[in-house]
């Protein structure tokens, strides 16, 4: 299973944003690689930039503290399954989800259009 995360600055923890994120945690049981999120500085649609990144790195789960609406749809429609991020490490919520122990993400807010 291909898993994303969103992390924060310190790329240790996970963000509680997932268009603004820094940073996405990307990898498999074999491998995970750190990589800058392309859609963290732009103008307007931050959310559909970094859910295109995530369908683009071949994801079949995220696991987020939040997701918009939009994002969630992109999600839907590239089959990949949105999980609900614990307060633990990055590491730790990536290992939960490879054993089945995260919950699946079923509330999505309508985003933040440009807000910080």
């Amino acid at each position: 299973m291909r898993i994303v995360i969103p992390l924060d600055e310190t790329k240790t923890q996970v963000c509680v944003t997932f268009g603004r994120a820094p940073y996405f945690l990307v990898g498999d049981e074999k491998e995970t690689q750190i990589l800058p999120n392309p859609g963290a500085q732009a103008q307007g649609g931050a959310g559909i930039k970094a859910a295109q990144f995530v369908v683009d790195q071949g994801a079949d789960a995220l696991v987020t503290v939040r997701c918009g609406q939009n994002s969630a749809d992109v999600f839907a429609a590239a089959e990949i399954a949105i999980y609900q991020a614990t307060d633990s490490s990055a590491s730790e919520n990536f290992a939960a989800c490879l054993s089945g122990k995260l919950d699946k993400l079923t509330h999505f807010h309508a985003g933040y259009q440009g807000i910080r």
